[in-house]
């Protein structure tokens, strides 16, 4: 297995089929800011293509490479760089899909007073809205951090200061129950978004069965 980075056409990088893996517009965007601003990113992933001569196959970084040929094609790019730095891995499908399924899933937490200094010192030479242009937060999200005191004793972030995902697959008969009950608690919250409208139905939903099933015990 290959350690060094090498460069790579673009032309000769392409997506895994079984790749799961999808990035919010609003996120690729900044993804997309942050290559064309920097001309910095991090090595892809790849492994020699199973079916397409002298092509590569992607492992780790298809958003990535879809920025840099968007920026390539609108001639964003500095001359000759056509090419995507890359580290090549000798694996085989098993491998390949193992890796599919557990790169870009695995995340650490945040130290809160390292996330506030790094926030602070940008915040020194950019505003809150560029900054939420190339970062994953939300200006909002930004502001609550940046206000934040650092405590005494080191910690974590706040995971109350972010919106974290729910991910769960139901039937379409369970998908039919849920929208329906949705549709009514909806009509009881306000925000801003259509996103917070559903997430305030749903605690909504979840507190009034809790509440209930107190009631019962």
């Amino acid at each position: 297995m290959q350690r060094e980075i090498q460069s790579i056409l673009l032309d000769k990088l392409f997506a895994h089929p079984l790749n799961a893996n999808r990035m919010s517009e609003q996120t690729f965007k900044k993804l997309l800011r942050n290559i064309e601003r920097t001309g910095l990113y991090e090595p892809i992933v790849v492994r020699p293509h199973p079916e397409i001569k002298d092509s590569f196959q992607i492992i780790n970084g298809h958003h990535r490479i879809k920025a840099l040929k968007m920026l390539s094609r609108k001639g964003c790019l500095t001359a000759g760089q056509d090419t995507a730095n890359c580290v090549v891995w000798e694996v085989d499908d098993n491998e390949t899909a193992i890796l599919l399924a557990t790169l870009n899933r695995l995340q650490g937490s945040d130290i809160l007073e390292k996330k506030i200094e790094l926030l602070n010192k940008l915040q020194r030479h950019y505003q809150t809205g560029q900054l939420a242009k190339l970062l994953p937060q939300t200006k909002k999200q930004i502001e609550a951090l940046a206000n934040l005191k650092v405590p005494a004793v080191p910690s974590k972030a706040d995971e109350n200061v972010f919106a974290r995902p729910l991910v769960f697959f139901v039937t379409a008969q369970q998908a039919e129950i849920i929208e329906s009950a949705m549709s009514l608690a909806i009509e009881k919250v306000t925000a801003k978004t259509a996103a917070e409208r559903k997430a305030k139905a749903l605690v909504l939903m979840a507190n009034e069965y809790a509440q209930r099933n107190q009631k019962h015990n």
